[in-house]
């Protein structure tokens, strides 16, 4: 797969599990925020060309959509080429290949944690 093909699937598969700003609750965190990140870098390597970041920003999830307006800009701004937008593509798409738990948890800031069904736990915190 091109660069060009692994930007345009990943940010494809990203609109359309609903990762962009108004994501699903289903999308976790860790898939949204790797989307976002995915756009952030692409933005700032396509700099001011405005009808390519417009693509971005809308969503699209479909690639052909994507590629008509995309891949030349990808190409001459040198992000089908930059490694750490490669990465993050792939990185994304790892993460959507992975079987969705029974749980998504964000533990950030979690004083104390019990995940399971019909678990008690009582906690005292001063």
């Amino acid at each position: 797969m091109t660069g060009v093909e692994l930007i345009l699937t990943a940010l494809a598969a990203g609109a359309a599990a609903g990762a962009g700003l108004g994501a699903k609750e289903a999308v976790s965190t860790l898939i949204t925020d790797t989307y976002q990140g995915l756009k952030t870098l692409l933005r700032t390597k396509l700099g001011d060309r405005l009808e390519a970041n417009a693509v971005i920003d809308a969503d699209h999830t479909e690639a052909e959509t994507l590629r008509s307006t995309l891949a030349f800009a990808l190409i001459e701004s040198g992000a089908a080429d930059d490694q750490t937008i490669l990465e993050k593509a792939r990185e994304l798409l790892a993460q959507l290949e992975e079987p969705a738990g029974k749980y998504v948890v964000d533990n950030r800031g979690a004083k104390g944690i019990l995940i399971g069904d019909h678990s008690n736990q009582t906690n005292h915190f001063n």
